[in-house]
């Protein structure tokens, strides 16, 4: 089988877990990754392994046979390189959020339409087997009725002051942080999982640290701090390290959402918890193998990752026995199989079984709404 010829632009923290991922895949070769800075995209190139290497976004798209391009960079740029790709009729999976507005969102959503070519949105949460599992209890009717949904997204690498990233720049990272960050995926996982959509939301927010001191040194995303106090220079912040969210729903019940990336000991810990009539189930991240029970009348139970426990569809995004644990870095790999096999077809199926770029524009509209309801302190329909 011929391979499948793929670029990464972006090789900070999330474009190598790509990377990885795609090379778990057997009909997938990664040819060349873009970065900027030339002195670092090379020394990346030889960290990771690939031949291939860019600090130019255009030379990498007209010079390599790309059949796909993920898109890691930071939020800023997602648009215009998206486009930019799809326009020389190459594949796309861009990492989320889409892009930075709404009509950016829109534009994008159209143009995939318009050229048929497979798009995806790295919402790689989904694709944890017991997510999987959720979903298809909630379809088959084993929860019931759902009476209530209460969610969180916590942590801590942005905990002290000191710490510092791209994302804290609103002007590459948009207007939102931390629900555009990590609360996008909570918000995609809430919907996906209960099939409820949100039809109006109440939210408030809080900057922790005002002020933060920004490295004059280059770091990357969850790695150890070392500078020294004359390495840093403040810095204002006006964008959220915690925010709550009070949600109405389309079956007319009601749910809760809280982000928060300054919550000490919270590594990377999503939390959902789906009341239903039947029963309740909860979920969190940081334990994925499991998926706790919920009930009334009878003990309370635990159902462990097995894929001979699972519905079929769930299982087939079960990769080893029960007792051999699967984690986050399988979430990209299951994805990205799904996403390959529409590529191998040569164009975006009629009904995807993974996230799209509408998915993404989904996201881009909530976020907006939570933005303009903090801001108004009211109640915001959507």
């Amino acid at each position: 089988m011929k391979k499948l010829k793929v670029g990464i632009a972006g090789v900070g923290f999330i474009g190598p877990a790509h990377l990885e991922a795609l090379r778990r895949l057997p009909d997938i070769e990664v040819i060349a990754i873009f970065n900027r800075g030339a002195e670092k995209v090379k020394a990346k190139a030889k960290q990771l392994g690939v031949s291939n290497y860019f600090d130019d976004y255009q030379q990498m798209l007209d010079s390599e046979p790309l059949d796909c391009i993920h898109i890691c960079t930071p939020n800023n740029l997602h648009y215009q390189q998206t486009k930019e790709a799809m326009e020389r009729g190459i594949h796309v999976v861009c990492e989320k959020p889409l892009a930075t507005t709404i009509q950016e969102a829109k534009d994008l959503v159209n143009l995939a339409s318009a050229t048929g070519l497979v798009n995806a949105v790295h919402f790689n949460i989904r694709y944890y087997p017991m997510v999987r599992q959720m979903k298809l209890m909630r379809e088959k009717g084993e929860l019931g009725a759902i009476y209530s949904i209460i969610g969180s997204y916590l942590q801590d690498w942005l905990f002290y002051n000191t710490d510092y990233n791209w994302r804290l720049e609103p002007e590459q990272s948009g207007e939102s942080r931390a629900l555009a960050d990590i609360g996008s995926h909570l918000l995609d996982l809430l919907e996906h999982v209960s099939g409820c959509d949100i039809t109006a939301v109440m939210a408030d927010m809080n900057t922790v640290h005002k002020t933060r001191k920004k490295p004059l040194k280059p770091i990357e995303t969850y790695s150890g701090k070392m500078l020294q106090p004359d390495d840093y220079q403040d810095v204002e912040i006006n964008t959220e390290d915690y925010a709550s969210v009070l949600l109405r729903f389309d079956n007319g019940n009601k749910g809760v959402i809280t982000v928060s990336q300054v919550a000490a000991g919270r590594k990377n810990r999503l939390s959902l918890e789906i009341a239903g009539s039947n029963k309740t189930i909860g979920w969190t991240s940081e334990s994925p193998n499991e998926l706790w029970m919920g009930e009334r009348d009878q003990a309370n139970g635990v159902l462990l990752r097995d894929p001979s426990l699972f519905h079929p569809e769930a299982a087939k995004l079960v990769s080893y026995p029960g007792g051999h644990n699967e984690g986050f870095p399988d979430t990209s790999k299951q994805l990205f199989k799904e996403v390959y096999a529409a590529i191998r077809q040569g164009m975006q199926p009629e009904k995807p079984t993974y996230p799209t770029f509408e998915d993404g524009l989904r996201e881009l509209i909530l976020n907006e709404a939570i933005l303009k309801s903090a801001k108004q302190q009211r109640w915001i329909e959507l």
